[in-house]
């Protein structure tokens, strides 16, 4: 084998393993891409109890319950699916119902979301795009929320 084929060789041997790894990374990451999961996603993957996923919706108005050390109780919604959440800690300054919510955590057996992070809009006029793109699919966009972020969420 001359020094020209070991040379070729080698870098379509390091292109093969370079592809390789991407590849193993890509399926890896393949469910985990999205920012989060709608209630009615969550629904309809029928996602196995334990699995880590972020959980997005509107809390529902007068779910919201509160009890002792710090432990909450509130449903997550898109419209059309309603899912519980159960919190423990200091919920965001700007978190109350009938605004958009995102919760880190995961399933367990009894179909309750147990989240470990909730995150709230950060003003009064903000509303993530995936918030507004679920809000939009399910149907429950409502006009005034692009006039209150400045145009921005309806792009």
């Amino acid at each position: 084998m001359t020094r020209k084929q070991r040379r070729l060789v080698l870098i379509g041997s390091g292109v093969g393993v370079l592809a390789i790894a991407v590849a193993l990374m890509l399926n890896a990451f393949r469910d985990s891409i999205v920012f989060f999961n709608s209630p009615s996603d969550v629904a309809e993957r029928h996602i196995a109890p334990g699995t880590r996923i972020r959980l997005g919706g509107l809390v529902k108005d007068g779910s919201l319950v509160r009890g002792n050390n710090l432990s909450i109780r509130f449903e997550v919604t898109d419209g059309k699916t309603e899912i519980p959440v159960a919190y423990q800690g200091v919920l965001p300054d700007l978190f109350r119902e009938g605004q958009g919510v995102v919760a880190e955590g995961a399933l367990n057996g009894s179909g309750v979301f147990a989240a470990d992070t909730i995150l709230a809009k950060h003003d009064e006029t903000y509303m993530p795009k995936e918030v507004a793109d679920a809000l939009k699919k399910s149907g429950h966009w409502k006009d005034d929320y692009g006039k209150q972020a400045g145009g921005s969420a309806s792009k």
